[in-house]
């Protein structure tokens, strides 16, 4: 489906026990030198929201919960870090941020790869880590998300949001928006290599094999890829 040959690593590992997340420089998120990690503290996000009529298919992999997150009703988890601070911090590890995109673009969204995970809580009181696409599977037809899938740090597009002044901001602080799998927003840290044309045949879901259940406390893990 993909014609990219970046892989995500192994399906699950077993990791040592939580990190911790305090701090004011990193509020929500630790970092890992010598890892070239980032880990950032998450919870599987509800799927119905109590100001909507329906359940929306997940676009997004991580986002601020509602209402603070414009995604908040299509994503997979909610975390409270602040996006231009994950920005920063991969750019800290050695990455400069690319291009996103948004829409029907006929150029791929531009930047450097990185792998993403899910560390997920164990009855042991450890984690096991899964690849983001093991998360993810298409509601109708049941397959997984596909492997060869490539993540991107883009970088987000910066906006003015207040109309009386000339200060942009970064976008994703006004969306909330750490992921995204399809092009819906530009606003956002990571994009994947999929266009809008996927978006319309594949209507995915958590993977609830997988996945524990809402409000579980998770961790979303970004790795330099290739280091």
């Amino acid at each position: 489906m993909c014609k990219t040959l970046v892989l995500l690593l192994p399906a699950m590992v077993l990791i040592a026990k939580p990190v911790s997340f305090a701090g004011k420089e990193n509020p929500g998120f630790s970092v890992d030198a010598a890892k070239k990690t980032i880990t950032i503290a998450a919870k599987i996000a509800p799927r119905m929201l109590p100001h909507l009529k329906e359940v929306y298919p997940i676009e997004v992999i991580a986002c601020w919960p509602h209402p603070k997150g414009k995604k908040a009703h299509e994503t997979i988890v909610t975390i409270e870090a602040k996006p231009s601070a994950i920005h920063k911090a991969l750019e800290d590890l050695g990455l400069k941020a690319g291009k996103p995109v948004m829409g029907e673009s006929k150029e791929p969204p531009q930047g450097p790869a990185v792998n993403v995970y899910l560390d997920l809580p164990t009855p042991e009181g450890e984690f096991k880590r899964i690849s983001i696409d093991r998360a993810l599977v298409d509601k109708r037809t049941g397959k997984p998300f596909p492997k060869d899938v490539t993540w991107r740090f883009t970088g987000s597009v910066h906006k003015q949001t207040d109309p009386g002044k000339k200060e942009l901001t970064y976008g994703a602080d006004d969306s909330g928006t750490l992921g995204v799998i399809f092009p819906v927003s530009n606003e956002t840290v990571l994009q994947t290599s999929l266009t809008m044309e996927y978006e319309k045949f594949m209507k995915l879901e958590p993977n609830s094999k997988i996945l524990p259940k809402e409000g579980t406390l998770v961790r979303l893990v970004i790795e330099v890829a290739g280091k």
